[in-house]
């Protein structure tokens, strides 16, 4: 039988995502969808790779109540679905051409006629039934807990905007004019990876914690959310340099980063995989955490390909960004030979050094125009874990030539320690932070960053930029995992006039 054209287009866009894929098929008129759809689909994506759902058509489906394109948008929206489309064949007539490895059913179809068995069989396909567990029901409730930012929580300083004369309509221009900049990012990649779990209890062999996992999200991390977050904050162009394994977690880099707009020159390192970083979480709380990681630096050869690449990116850029996470990207002769450069073509540079699990030193950054540390890692540089931290910040400037230090102190907001360009006059302030019930804070750092780096080059003063900052900080903590802040989010806080105290 001849299927559709509408269905051989189908076939031929599935067939082209599926190479190298087992084929999952699941089919019906899926009305409203509702936690049993959920749980099908769970189900259904475990049993393959690509998850392919065909939708009845109106001329089909006999008992739907809303139309075809209503009930596509509400499959297309559950996130474990790759591909969906509506069907106008006989779903054992579409299934003869595709041939996937795997067609699923709910279980209340198991002792009923099933067209799709002699179709399957007969190709040598497995036909399945299962409705999956209850504990799915909740997932869209967890997916949208981590990718929906809650503005409400998110409050403004007004002492603050008073202090520094901050006209807040002004940032909208700020926002709007950050997609004339050309940003280049160098710096570690890192893939962060949420297991969201459901706890089992304890085992009864020896006292240990026994859950089960039932969704996994990856983020960018590092320093590719960095270049993630100045492309969704709107500027025109973002090359990132970085350096990565030659494994399947470098595949997933490339192509989120291509998804976001980034021009990426990845290095490869035979020695070393690509950052992973695990995280098992229960009830939106992470019990385990397991790295995937080698920490030693690139070799010269290495170094030169990245200094090529940086140089090569230089040309027409604004603004350079260090985000340094100390896993070996950024040894010292290279972050002063860019630096160098940086200073002779009079691109603004800042930098940042992280030290969570690993040890660095931010210090090591010269002449930028921000850098952005932890209290810790301000002490671990400065070997300073007593003095105030007004002259822990004094210090810090006093031995980088910064132009200005913005220390994060976590839920007391950030310390701001900043200079006039002729250098003659020092101002400390203190921003408090913004959001009052954070989600998720391990994106705190690069969204503050970003931000801030992207309105100085614009301008902006410190007080500001550095407000802006953290309004994106706030905005970022809002939510679980590391996915690129975007303007127009950004927005709704900029334009928002209440929630000032």
């Amino acid at each position: 039988m001849t299927i559709s054209a509408n269905s051989q287009l189908a076939i031929q866009t599935i067939r082209e995502k599926a190479i190298g894929k087992d084929i999952v098929f699941v089919s019906g008129t899926f009305n409203i969808v509702h936690p049993g759809h959920l749980r099908l689909m769970r189900f259904a994506a475990e049993c393959g790779d690509l998850l392919v759902v065909g939708v009845l058509s109106d001329c089909l489906a006999s008992g739907a109540v809303l139309q075809e394109t209503t009930r596509l948008d509400g499959v297309d929206a559950i996130s474990l679905v790759s591909y969906t489309f509506s069907l106008d064949d006989a779903p054992e007539d579409f299934i003869s051409e595709l041939q996937p490895s795997v067609v699923v059913k709910g279980n209340e179809h198991e002792n009923a006629n099933n067209p799709e068995q002699p179709v399957v069989q007969a190709y040598g396909g497995k036909l399945l039934f299962g409705s999956g567990v209850t504990t799915f029901s909740s997932m869209e409730l967890l997916r949208r807990e981590m990718e929906v930012i809650d503005h409400s929580s998110i409050v403004k300083p007004k002492g603050y905007i008073t202090r520094h004369g901050i006209n807040l309509s002004g940032l909208d221009k700020l926002l709007v004019q950050m997609r004339s900049l050309n940003v280049c990012v160098i710096g570690d990649i890192i893939v962060d990876e949420y297991i969201q779990c459901d706890p089992l209890g304890m085992s009864q062999e020896d006292p240990t914690i026994v859950v089960t996992p039932i969704m996994a999200n990856k983020f960018l991390g590092g320093a590719g959310i960095v270049a993630a977050h100045a492309r969704g904050l709107g500027a025109g162009k973002v090359n990132f340099i970085t350096v990565t394994g030659d494994d399947d977690t470098r595949s997933y880099i490339a192509d989120k980063l291509k998804g976001y707009g980034v021009e990426a020159k990845l290095v490869i390192d035979d020695s070393r995989p690509t950052t992973l970083k695990q995280r098992y979480r229960v009830d939106n709380k992470t019990l385990l955490r397991v790295s995937h990681l080698r920490q030693h630096k690139i070799n010269k050869t290495l170094q030169r390909k990245m200094r090529d690449h940086v140089f090569a990116a230089l040309d027409g850029a604004d603004l350079l960004i260090f985000s340094d996470f100390n896993y070996g990207a950024l040894p010292q002769d290279l972050v002063d030979e860019i630096s160098r450069e940086c200073t002779r073509r009079g691109i603004m540079v800042v930098a940042d050094s992280q030290s969570s699990s690993q040890v660095g030193d931010v210090s090591r950054f010269k002449n930028t125009t921000l850098l952005t540390p932890t209290e810790r890692e301000a002490r671990l540089a400065m070997g300073n874990y007593e003095d105030g931290l007004v002259v822990l910040a004094e210090a810090l400037r006093n031995k980088t030539n910064a132009l200005n230090i913005a220390i994060t102190l976590g839920a007391e907001g950030v310390l701001i320690h900043a200079g006039h360009s002729d250098k003659t006059q020092w101002l400390t302030d203190r921003l408090p932070t913004l959001n009052t019930a954070p989600k998720d804070t391990a994106g705190a750092g690069d969204s503050l960053l970003v931000c801030t780096a992207m309105a100085l080059a614009l301008g902006g003063s410190v007080w500001e930029s550095l407000y802006l900052g953290s309004l994106a900080a706030a905005c970022q903590v809002g939510r679980v995992g590391n996915i690129p802040l975007t303007a127009a989010e950004l927005l709704i806080e900029t334009q928002k006039k209440n929630g000032i105290y």
